[in-house]
């Protein structure tokens, strides 16, 4: 995907929105889930890039307990989470890696996988159909040059660059119920954590998920700001 020319990423926003729109307009549909996966230890099968949408009839167990988190944080402080979570990352500056007129992406303080990255408009919009065109073209460009440095993340013994294997998906507000405490967000991960090495989940992480890292998100933002140069 990193290759392709930001004409052709803005084609693929446009599609994002399109099908966010229609899909969310079929009677039973509660959430829409686009996504692009990449490399085999994904579990990815097609080399070329390509990606997927899934319109579910139930909101997914993810953005269930996204939905309760962010109940409550209205409910405390009559604030959006998301919202509250992106100004204190952009007020923080440690964790952020790449900031456009319209776009901000960060490591979250709270990363589960070995490399995250969280890209979301600096306006409030509940979903992709909602981005105005000056969005939709900051975000062409900013989605390719995030994707740039992912892949320079990993370097081989060799000196050459390790392409990252990541999944890449859009979380959107809900169709019906709490819609209003969604907040379009990306979030990019990826299960590599060192060349050649996985992330493997350990005991603890799969019976409790409570997630353990080997690294720190402020080692991994700095990084990626030092990729962009």
């Amino acid at each position: 995907m990193a290759a392709v020319s930001p004409t052709r990423m803005r084609t693929i926003i446009e599609a994002w929105a399109d099908r966010t729109r229609e899909l969310s307009a079929l009677p039973g549909i509660e959430q829409v889930f686009c996504f692009e996966n990449r490399g085999k230890e994904i579990g990815v099968t097609l080399p070329h890039p390509h990606g997927q949408v899934y319109a579910f009839p139930f909101v997914t167990p993810r953005t269930q307990a996204m939905q309760r988190q962010a109940a409550a944080h209205h409910a405390r402080t009559g604030r959006n989470l998301h919202r509250d979570i992106l100004d204190a990352e952009r007020k923080a500056g440690v964790r952020v890696v790449l900031e456009t007129e319209h776009w901000t992406a960060y490591v979250p303080a709270a990363s589960r996988w070995p490399v995250e990255v969280h890209l979301a408009p600096n306006r409030d919009v509940l979903d992709l159909p909602q981005l105005d065109d000056a969005e939709r073209d900051d975000l062409a460009t900013a989605y390719l040059e995030l994707l740039r440095r992912l892949d320079k993340f990993f370097v081989g013994p060799d000196g050459e660059q390790i392409p990252l294997p990541y999944i890449s998906g859009w979380h959107q507000a809900v169709v019906g119920e709490g819609r209003e405490l969604g907040r379009l967000h990306l979030q990019v991960f990826s299960v590599l954590r060192a060349p050649g090495k996985l992330k493997y989940l350990a005991g603890v992480e799969s019976g409790m998920a409570a997630w353990i890292s080997d690294t720190t998100p402020e080692r991994i933002a700095a990084r990626l700001q030092e990729v962009a140069r």
